[in-house]
């Protein structure tokens, strides 16, 4: 075994440690990194794997290194999902109408990550178009959960969440409109963060919803995550990766209707979490928000208006180039009249004011990421004591609130409900990274002591 093989499951932080202090070169972890693609390639975690191109740029990122020259991740592979352009190299958009085309400059975000020396890996399956959350591409391959191939990854950032926990990355770029960065890190078990909106610039990225679309990061821990949020925000001054005292922060446990319907072994963990939250000194109490339950509304009639004016002249002149999911979604979305989408948009600013009115009383928001563990591939529907539900609504009914409003939230593994992952999702507000990412250092201790209860 190389000495890279044991760091293709490590910590980013000790990934781009090792590479500073010359324990390992760039070459050998991108080596390292393509034989795990190769052997893992029945999960499609991947559209475009570049294997050239990042051996070229590991080398130069090798030079880089011996002149001792600086940066937070030279030399460290990351996986990008193929919705962010990246310059000479194909970006589909996980689309049959996009599959060939070429971007002649980076998505801002991929800009970043470069000038801070990563190495782009390859561009990771999504979602046709980031529309949808089971990453079931018909175009790409079904994408698979690993650890349980099958099972759904979830979407519709599925393929990068697959490439942090499989070991295909050190690290990677994902985007989320209703949930599609949290979705796949809780099902699949690996840390997701969407940051504030705006936090990360969308430059590059095909659009899904104007006013939904947030950029984050996919990560195997939190300080992972911090990092990797540094980087794409520009920021020097490593502003989200610093430490924040915890004790004494209040903790809303959020309940109410929209939470249900929950598996038990789900709010089991949750539980968990906000009992180990008091005993670490934080103030713990629930809290519920009434205007929250309007969110399932308000979000269908944005986003399916915003998707519907993205690809207007597309789903008219070339339906059948679309997947038949995405095409009736996008077919219904032109139905949405404009007086819908003002009235959905008013109701919007009341859900923000109101979680806004709760950020009054608490410095965090806790709740689960999604209320299931990751479904079958192709199961439809979830069966609850008060009847179904259909498994694309319940996976975003807990995150979407937060694209709404535009809050920065986290999903943190904790735990196992029946040997699948499951995801505790905090809430901060907004431009609050710094302490979110504290408090889910606090959780990362928490799941570990965890453990041995919940294997």
């Amino acid at each position: 075994m190389s000495t890279a093989e044991p760091l293709t499951s490590a910590p980013l932080v000790r990934v781009a440690g090792a590479l500073r202090r010359r324990q390992v070169s760039p070459v050998e972890l991108v080596d390292a990194y393509l034989r795990r693609v190769a052997e893992t390639e029945g999960l499609r975690a991947f559209i475009t794997v570049p294997e050239e191109r990042a051996r070229r740029e590991a080398r130069r990122a090798e030079r880089r290194l011996s002149r001792g020259e600086a940066g937070a991740l030279l030399g460290v592979p990351i996986a990008v999902k193929d919705l962010f352009a990246t310059r000479g190299l194909r970006t589909t958009a996980g689309s049959r109408i996009l599959r060939d085309r070429v971007p002649s400059s980076d998505a801002a975000a991929v800009a970043q990550l470069r000038a801070a020396g990563a190495i782009i890996l390859g561009k990771t399956n999504l979602h046709e178009f980031a529309y949808g959350v089971t990453n079931a591409n018909p175009w790409w391959g079904v994408a698979r959960n690993p650890h349980d191939p099958r099972r759904s990854p979830g979407g519709s950032s599925g393929g990068s969440a697959i490439a942090v926990v499989a070991g295909l990355s050190a690290g990677a770029l994902g985007s989320d409109t209703g949930g599609s960065i949290r979705i796949p890190a809780s099902l699949c078990g690996c840390v997701g963060l969407k940051p504030t909106f705006g936090a990360i610039p969308l430059k590059g990225a095909f659009p899904l919803g104007w006013s939904l679309d947030h950029a984050g990061p996919l990560a195997r821990t939190v300080d992972d995550a911090g990092v990797l949020l540094d980087v794409l925000t520009g920021r020097h001054d490593g502003r989200a990766a610093r430490r924040v005292a915890t004790r004494g922060l209040r903790v809303g446990v959020l309940r109410g209707p929209i939470l249900q319907n929950v598996q038990p072994g789900v709010s089991r963990q949750v539980d968990a979490a906000a009992r180990g939250l008091r005993r670490r000194g934080l103030r713990v109490r629930e809290v519920r928000i009434p205007e929250i339950e309007w969110t399932v509304a308000t979000q269908l009639v944005t986003l399916r208006a915003e998707a519907s004016a993205i690809h207007g002249r597309w789903i008219r002149s070339r339906p059948r180039a679309y997947g038949a999911d995405v095409r009736l979604r996008l077919q219904v979305g032109a139905l949405v009249g404009g007086a819908d989408y003002v009235l959905a948009q008013r109701m919007r600013a009341r859900i923000r004011a109101a979680i806004g009115r709760a950020f009054d009383e608490v410095d965090v928001l806790l709740l689960p990421t999604t209320p299931i563990t990751a479904p079958v591939v192709g199961e439809r529907t979830v069966r609850w004591r008060s009847g179904k539900e259909p498994v694309d609504g319940a996976l975003v009914r807990l995150t979407a609130p937060f694209n709404l409003t535009g809050l920065p939230a986290l999903s943190i593994p904790f735990g196992a409900a029946r040997g699948l992952p499951v995801g505790v999702q905090l809430v901060g507000q907004w431009n609050d990274e710094a302490r979110l990412l504290a408090i889910g250092r606090l959780m990362e201790e928490l799941a570990e002591e965890e453990a041995p209860a919940v294997a």
